[in-house]
């Protein structure tokens, strides 16, 4: 299952928020903090660090997956979590936000987080 947005922003942008883990907990509604275990703050293919969710619980993760510029997914806590992908667009970028079949409910979820990229694209991001 997908969820998508179209985004007026370029993709490289795009794949900054997503990929920059200094971003995550202003466009993430379940993560409150994160860190690699190598201390680097960028993601790369078979990274490993931590997510913080909003009940201050600690849960590890690896990244399976990346294709640079373009797509990146994640184990969280040893469970197949959500893949993240950047497609160039016509209006500027499509980000897409795939949700494994059995967790569909997660969709309403990332629907916020859509708008929260959209949000800190149109502002600039921070880090």
């Amino acid at each position: 299952m997908e969820v998508a947005r179209v985004l007026p922003a370029a993709p490289a942008a795009a794949w900054r928020v997503l990929t920059d883990l200094d971003l995550w907990p202003r466009w993430g509604p379940t993560v409150t903090a994160a860190e690699l275990d190598d201390g680097a703050r960028r993601l790369t293919t078979g990274a490993r660090g931590r997510v913080r969710t909003p009940a201050n619980l600690w849960l590890p993760f690896v990244v399976t997956e990346l294709q640079p510029g373009y797509r990146w997914a994640w184990r969280v806590a040893g469970v197949p979590a959500t893949g993240h992908r950047v497609e160039p667009h016509p209006a500027g970028c499509r980000v897409v936000f795939e949700v494994p079949t059995l967790a569909a409910p997660y969709a309403v979820v990332c629907r916020l987080a859509l708008t929260r990229i959209g949000s800190l694209l149109a502002d600039g991001p921070r880090s």
